[in-house]
């Protein structure tokens, strides 16, 4: 069943000729995060197994550690003692800090195509204001009676 589902994800991200690339990229992070997150759920209790002090023991504990872990959150309640176990848990903090990193860029990205999209309303109002500046420039040194060169 999970197979399948990745399979669908993958098509439906990868397969529209028309989604941007940004989208595609933090949709191709994300599906990356989640695997990290499963395999390394998977692999810190298997490298923690049998390790003095080690609270890693199941995969569910585990599987709730990888999701703390790869949000930053890390509230601590769980974590590896072994140094593989720490290596996991370095693997699985990047690929998250970077999927989050990526999937922020992606939304501002797409707000900042949007309102261009829209007319670029803010790009019109800059060129309005510069010239209204420049008018009042001018009036003020008709009132003042400098000239252009003072």
């Amino acid at each position: 069943m999970l197979p399948a589902l990745f399979t669908r994800m993958i098509a439906v991200l990868f397969g529209r000729e028309g989604r941007s690339l940004h989208l595609r990229a933090a949709g191709g992070a994300t599906i990356v995060l989640v695997v990290v997150m499963l395999c390394g759920s998977w692999a810190v209790v298997a490298v923690e197994e049998g390790a003095h002090r080690a609270n890693l023991t199941s995969y569910p504990r585990a599987l709730w550690w990888s999701i703390e872990t790869a949000t930053t959150v890390g509230y601590g309640d769980f974590y590896p003692v072994t140094v593989w176990g720490r290596v996991v848990a370095a693997i699985v903090m990047v690929v998250g800090i970077t999927t989050y990193g990526m999937v922020t860029a992606a939304l501002a990205t797409w707000f900042v195509g949007r309102e261009q999209r829209r007319g670029g309303t803010w790009h019109h109002l800059r060129e309005e204001t510069a010239a209204l500046h420049e008018r009042f420039d001018r009036i003020e040194r008709l009132l003042t009676g400098k000239r252009d060169g003072d």
